[in-house]
């Protein structure tokens, strides 16, 4: 004779398994990250997003690669993205493929340390190393079902400067000139035009040798180079 548990649950086997979703930046559409979260058995939905990469419920994460964050500390984009990604509720930094070699390269590796620490100490921002594609996408995909299934109702958007805060970032653009010397050059000019068209010994007496990258940037010649093929 067979007896049978009534009490046991038994498995919907034509039950759907519920899928996880990933918002990707629409700017990720060709990285491996998206293909594996997919191969993982999770859903993306691309979206055009003002601020971060992927939206993992209340999550936002910004993905840099180590080449990538080292080209946005010298062009200081850097420094907008992270307060931005402090408009949502949760929030890390994806660093991916760091180790030994990282170290090298065009930023002193003190210098490198010193912003690592900073992200975390004043920015306040948590960051999450990464091996690579692969790996980031596991991060994520572990994330997803970890997190709440409530998505975020909040809209970030792209922090908008002052006009007086867009000067100095403007300024701070230019090779050598960091916040300091911006503030030196709007304090004495006013003005980009001014600053523009001085003397190029008044440039000097305010930055000193450094005035001379600015200098020749300012008068360089644009050129269009047509490509081969």
């Amino acid at each position: 004779m067979t007896f049978f548990n009534i009490f046991s649950k038994k498995k919907d086997e034509n039950k759907p398994l519920k899928r996880h979703k990933i918002i990707v930046d629409h700017r990720e559409k060709n990285s491996l990250v998206a293909s594996e979260l997919v191969r993982l058995g999770l859903e993306i939905e691309f979206q055009q997003l003002a601020v971060a990469d992927y939206l993992v419920n209340d999550v936002a994460l910004e993905r840099k690669t180590i080449t990538d964050l080292k080209s946005s500390i010298i062009n200081k984009r850097v420094m907008q993205q992270l307060p931005e990604l402090k408009q949502y509720p949760k929030y890390a930094l994806i660093l991916e493929g760091f180790n030994e070699s990282s170290y090298e390269g065009v930023i002193h590796e003190n210098a490198l340390r010193g912003f690592l620490l900073a992200i975390v100490l004043d920015y306040q921002v948590p960051i999450i190393y990464t091996l690579n594609e692969f790996d980031t996408a596991k991060y994520l995909a572990l994330l997803a079902k970890k997190s709440p299934s409530s998505q975020a109702s909040l809209r970030p958007a792209k922090i908008l400067l002052s006009k007086e805060e867009r000067l100095q970032f403007i300024l701070e653009g230019f090779p050598g000139i960091g916040p300091a010397n911006a503030k030196k050059l709007l304090a004495n000019y006013k003005t980009l035009r001014n600053i523009a068209i001085a003397h190029p010994e008044e440039l000097e007496r305010i930055l000193g040798a450094k005035a001379k990258p600015l200098i020749d940037l300012l008068n360089h010649s644009y050129q269009i180079r047509e490509s081969r093929g």
